[in-house]
């Protein structure tokens, strides 16, 4: 009977500890990151910054500051490199969190790559650059028939085993 008790208490003691680290979990989940709130910004910094408006909450602390930071060089910059600036701040607004986790370790990989591989890439990009803009669209285009191919993939997939694809 005296082991029965003790099980029964550690059990019991067990099943408060997780519950406590649960609502812990949660409430450290739920807390909003700390950093400059939307309300706390400069007129000019809202206006500079008015794309990421509707997620500013989520972002975290970091990538606040350095939205500010461009906020602080944007009004020294040139007329081109502020449409530039404007047109990157809507296309990243417009990304997924998991595209952006992408973009980002692709930042940072290519940080790790050899110098001359580097330069390569500097070289091709460059090259794009200097394109029309009707030779990027030919280029930024998926190949003909790949949405075909993708749709055909993922019927294979959802089908049956020993079923016939479409």
């Amino acid at each position: 009977m005296a082991q029965e008790e003790a099980a029964r208490r550690a059990l019991a003691r067990a099943a408060a500890a997780a519950f406590l680290a649960l609502a812990l979990a949660h409430g450290a989940a739920a807390a909003p990151p700390a950093g400059p709130a939307w309300a706390s910004l400069t007129a000019d910094q809202q206006q500079i910054l008015a794309p990421l408006k509707g997620e500013w909450d989520q972002l975290e602390p970091e990538r606040r500051k350095s939205w500010i930071g461009v906020a602080k060089r944007y009004p020294k910059m040139t007329p081109k490199g502020q449409e530039r600036v404007k047109r990157r701040m809507q296309a990243w607004a417009k990304l997924t969190p998991e595209q952006r986790r992408e973009a980002r370790a692709k930042y940072r990989n290519l940080g790790k790559l050899p110098p001359e591989q580097q330069q390569d890439l500097r070289e091709r990009w460059a090259e794009y650059q200097s394109l029309s803009p009707h030779e990027k669209r030919v280029l930024d285009a998926p190949p003909a028939g790949a949405g075909e191919r993708k749709r055909r993939v993922k019927a294979r997939k959802a089908a049956p085993a020993g079923s016939a694809p479409p």
